[in-house]
C-alpha cells in the first residue's frame, strides 16, 4: 500500500488532464485497477469499501464471475448484430424478462438503449408521438441526462445547462415535495398534495393548456437532486392528475430502479403505475444498456421512427439477464435488509454528529444530508466536500448527492461486515472534519 494517490494514480491523471475531456465531474483521485464485489482496488495497490457502485451501475457487485462468465461465453459466439436490423434471442429473452417485471399490469414493449440519457430520449419521443401533444413537466432538483433533449428536463445544477441553453423540448419545471425542507405549505399542510396542487393550480392554471402536455417526468426518489423520497401522498395525487388531463406519467428509474431499493422499481413502493419507464445504470452490472419501457398501447410508432445501432447490445444483453436473475434471486431481499441495517448504524452516527441533519433512503439508496445547524438546517456543502474527500483518504469511496447530501449506494451483493467497515471508517471522518471546524 501507497499513498493516496500514489504515484502510478499520478501520472494516469496527469496523462488524463492532457487527453480526456475536462467536462467529467471527478472528485477525488481515485484510478481503479480491479474490483470484486464491494472491494476495489487502485493502480498502487490501495485497497477501499465502494459505496458508490460506479455511481449505482455495479448492482451485483464488481465482477461477479456469474456476470463475467455469461459475457465471456457470448464474446465467443458474436460480439455485434444489431438490433436495428436482425434479430438475436438474447434481446428478445430480455424484452420478455422486462415485460414480466414492468411495474404495470398491461403488456410492456422494450426500446433498448445503451445510457440512461438515451432511454430518457427515447421517452421524450414516444411521448410526444402517442399523445400527439407538445409540452412537458419536470421537477426542480431532477436529474435526467445532458443529451440535448434529457437537458431541457433536468435541472438540478446551473453547470448541466450553463452555454447549452435554449433547450429542447419545452418544458416547464415545478417543485419537487421535499418532506425534509417543505416549501409549498401555503398550498396544503400535507406536502405531497401541495405539491400537485402547485402544478394543477399554476401551471395548468395559469400557464400551460393541460391538453397539450404530453407528459410528466420525475424520479420516484429524486438521486442527483439529494436522495429526496417524497411524501406518500405524492405519487396517488400525481397519477389521479395525469389521469384527469390525460398526460403520461414517465417515471426515471435510472438511478433507483433494478432492485436497487429492494423492489424492482422504486415506483413500486408508491402503489401507482406509470406509463413510461426509463432504466439503465445496474441493469447490466456495468456494461453499457438502458431500456425505455412502455405500455404496449402506447408503442404504436413506425419502423424507423427511432433505433440504435449498439442499443440492446448481445454482451450487454447476456450480462442483463444474469444480473437480473441475481436480483431476483437474493440481491433484492439483500438490499432491504441491508439497507435496514445500514441505516440504523447511519442513525446512531447521527447522535454522535450534530452535523448530520437527515438520513433517509429506500433499500440500498441512502442520503446523508449535511447542516450545519439541525434548526435552521442551513446547508454545509464545505462539510460534505470534505467529508466525501477525507473518507476516500480513509478507504472508502462515497459521492455527493444534491448541494449537501451524501450519497451511500453500494452494491446489493455488501455484507454486514462491510458496512460495519465503512461505518467504522465514516464515524472517524465525522470526528476529524469535526475536530478540524473547532
Amino acid at each position: 500500500m501507497t499513498q493516496r494517490p500514489g504515484p502510478k494514480a499520478l501520472d494516469y491523471i496527469a496523462r488524463d488532464k492532457q487527453f480526456v475531456s475536462p467536462s467529467y465531474t471527478r472528485g477525488y483521485p481515485f484510478v481503479m485497477d480491479h474490483g470484486r464485489g464491494t472491494e476495489v482496488w487502485d493502480v498502487d495497490g490501495n485497497r477501499y469499501l465502494d459505496f458508490t457502485s460506479g455511481v449505482a451501475v455495479t448492482a451485483t457487485g464488481h465482477s461477479h464471475p456469474e456476470v463475467v462468465r455469461a459475457i465471456q461465453e457470448q464474446a465467443e459466439k458474436f460480439l455485434h448484430m444489431s438490433g436495428t436490423d436482425f434479430y438475436y434471442p438474447l434481446q428478445v429473452e430480455l424484452a420478455e424478462k422486462l415485460d414480466e417485471i414492468a411495474p404495470m399490469q398491461e403488456l410492456a414493449q422494450t426500446f433498448f438503449t445503451n445510457s440512461g440519457a438515451e432511454s430518457i430520449e427515447a421517452a421524450i419521443k414516444l411521448a410526444l408521438y402517442a399523445s400527439n401533444r407538445h409540452y412537458f413537466i419536470a421537477f426542480y432538483g431532477g436529474f435526467h441526462g445532458r443529451t440535448m433533449g434529457a437537458l431541457a428536463f433536468t435541472a438540478s445544477k446551473p453547470v448541466h445547462r450553463g452555454g447549452f441553453l435554449p433547450a429542447m423540448p419545452p418544458v416547464t419545471h415545478a417543485i419537487f415535495p421535499d418532506p425534509y425542507r417543505p416549501a409549498l405549505s401555503d398550498l396544503d399542510k400535507d406536502e405531497g398534495l401541495a405539491a400537485v396542487k402547485f402544478i394543477e393550480t399554476f401551471i395548468l392554471g395559469r400557464k400551460l393548456p393541460a391538453d397539450e402536455i404530453a407528459g410528466i417526468l420525475v424520479e420516484p426518489i429524486q438521486g442527483e437532486g439529494g436522495y429526496i423520497i417524497p411524501p406518500p401522498s405524492f405519487f396517488p395525487a400525481l397519477r389521479k392528475l395525469c389521469d384527469k388531463h390525460g398526460i403520461l406519467l414517465i417515471v426515471d428509474e435510472i438511478q433507483a430502479g433494478m432492485g436497487r431499493t429492494g423492489k424492482w422499481f422504486a415506483i413500486q413502493h408508491e402503489g401507482v403505475e406509470p406509463d413510461i419507464v426509463a432504466c439503465a445504470k445496474g441493469i447490466a452490472s456495468g456494461l453499457p444498456l438502458g431500456a425505455m419501457i412502455a405500455r404496449k398501447s402506447l408503442m404504436t410508432w413506425p419502423a424507423g421512427a427511432h433505433a440504435s445501432t449498439f442499443g440492446g447490445n448481445p454482451l450487454s444483453c447476456a450480462a442483463a439477464l444474469v444480473t437480473l436473475r441475481l436480483l431476483e434471486n437474493g440481491l433484492m431481499d439483500n438490499a432491504t435488509r441491508m439497507g435496514a441495517y445500514l441505516l440504523e448504524h447511519l442513525r446512531r452516527l447521527m447522535e454522535r454528529h450534530p452535523h448530520i441533519g437527515d438520513v433517509r433512503g429506500r433499500g440500498l439508496m441512502i442520503g446523508v444530508e449535511i447542516v450545519k445547524d439541525r434548526t435552521t438546517k442551513e446547508r454545509f456543502k464545505k462539510m460534505r466536500d470534505r467529508l466525501v474527500d477525507t473518507a476516500y483518504e480513509h478507504g472508502l469511496l462515497l459521492l455527493g448527492a444534491g448541494p449537501n447530501t451524501i450519497r451511500i449506494v453500494p452494491p446489493l451483493t455488501v455484507n454486514q461486515a462491510e458496512i460495519d467497515e465503512a461505518m467504522d471508517i465514516l464515524d472517524r471522518v465525522f470526528t476529524l472534519e469535526e475536530s478540524r471546524l473547532s
